[in-house]
């Protein structure tokens, strides 16, 4: 058992008195020595070991019954469902492939007029800021997230930062009454509102209390899939191989065990020695086509889950046509967009906000996404050539965007025809000329 820290913080005192009461004592935040020794203070969660035994349809339905239920919902045993939907390798690659494109998204700092400020944007280019947005894109699948900002420190350069982000356990969190307990026999009631003072302020939520999110339907296609490869493995092993039966007449007991003990070994050996009179019979299995049974069973929990995380198919699965795989990708920018849209407001909603209070100096300030067109190197070289031929170009373009010097501008672009000799190899000075082109 390991236990995890939820907040180290103390805030000024609220305008009216506030006790606090919490396993380690009763603070009044109206107290400056109270505010003090709450500063040291380290709310612990004692996290036990996540359930991995078999789970079938019948315990997802019973999950789901405690976690809605109104006046104690539990979601504990869902949580641990989800934990094995989680590692489903096809709804894995979904996933991924789904919050890719959105990490690999380009956003910016922008003022109210949608200036870009890039001494701005610095503060979240940073590994915090990454794991931050990985967590508020997991939301989409476990439905809420309770995610602690870290201490407040300074990086390399100076700048302000925090040391890190960290995921409430899911388990000790009640959203729907913003309760977190710090023992899982717990119930809302005697839970901490982190809602309040001091928690709020170093704490971001995502997504409704009362979503269970996607992986609550997920189940119905992973709990079935991971049933039909365990029971594909079973009908690998009793008919996947040839039965080998021994006959012997034989009556002597330690005869009949090293026979039993040879044919055991005949899998890896492929040999033995045995009594005269002993016939050995290789039987082969006449039952069905288990092909056609176990695997379109998985093809189908695979289409299913495609469907529930990109909402088709042909991105991750095979296709048939470019038109169909065109509209397929118009569907999947969809989703990718709707998730973009939710990762920013939360940011400029939940986080910006904080950061200000924090003294990071944002004021005014807010995320957006960066629609800028992105090239390949061939539309890229052909884009500055056409803007080299026909407009006057800062060097320092190049400069910054290659990190090559860029001196004065030519008075013309083209190299001169190097002269050569009557044999037709370059003369001297053409040689000289050449030869800086490989010093």
């Amino acid at each position: 058992m390991s236990k995890k820290s939820i907040v180290r913080r103390g805030l000024p005192a609220p305008a009216n008195n506030r006790i606090l009461h919490t396993k380690f004592g009763t603070f009044n935040l109206a107290k400056e020595n109270d505010r003090r020794r709450l500063k040291k203070v380290v709310v612990e969660l004692q996290r036990q070991t996540d359930s991995l035994t078999r789970k079938d349809l019948g315990d997802w339905r019973q999950a789901w019954q405690m976690a809605i239920n109104v006046d104690y919902p539990n979601r504990q045993r869902l949580y641990d469902i989800y934990t094995d939907v989680a590692i489903d390798l096809h709804l894995s690659g979904c996933i991924q492939q789904r919050e890719g494109f959105v990490m690999a998204s380009s956003f910016k700092i922008v003022d109210g007029n949608g200036n870009e400020n890039e001494e701005a944007g610095a503060f979240f280019n940073t590994q915090w800021f990454r794991q931050l947005t990985k967590y508020i894109l997991d939301t989409n699948y476990w439905g809420h997230s309770l995610i602690e900002l870290g201490d407040l420190m300074t990086d390399i350069n100076g700048r302000l930062t925090y040391d890190g982000v960290r995921l409430l356990p899911r388990k000790h969190v009640i959203p729907e009454y913003h309760r977190v307990i710090t023992d899982l026999g717990q119930d809302w009631t005697t839970g901490i509102d982190y809602h309040k003072p001091p928690f709020a302020d170093w704490l971001i939520e995502v997504g409704q209390p009362e979503d269970l999110g996607l992986y609550l339907k997920a189940a119905t296609q992973t709990i079935p899939k991971k049933n039909a490869l365990a029971f594909w493995d079973t009908f690998a092993e009793i008919f996947g191989m040839p039965m080998r039966i021994a006959h012997t007449t034989t009556r002597d007991d330690k005869e009949l065990a090293k026979m039993e003990k040879m044919m055991a070994e005949m899998g890896t050996e492929g040999w033995g020695l045995f009594q005269e009179g002993t016939d050995i019979e290789v039987v082969e299995s006449t039952k069905g086509d288990a092909f056609n049974v176990y695997d379109k069973r998985i093809e189908r929990a695979n289409s299913e889950l495609s469907k529930l995380i990109i909402c088709q198919t042909m991105t991750i699965e095979d296709g048939s046509s470019l038109s169909q795989s065109e509209t397929h990708l118009e569907v999947f920018q969809n989703i990718i967009n709707a998730d973009c849209t939710m990762l920013r407001d939360v940011v400029n909603s939940q986080l910006i906000p904080r950061m200000i209070r924090h003294g990071f100096p944002l004021k005014g300030l807010h995320l957006e996404w960066d629609d800028s067109v992105d090239y390949t190197p061939e539309q890229q070289k052909a884009f500055e050539e056409m803007i080299l031929n026909n407009f006057e170009v800062d060097g320092k373009y190049f400069t910054e965007k290659y990190n090559i010097p860029v001196g004065g501008r030519r008075s013309q672009y083209q190299v001169d025809t190097p002269a050569t000799t009557p044999g037709g190899s370059p003369s001297g000075n053409a040689k000289a000329n050449l030869s800086r082109f490989f010093d």
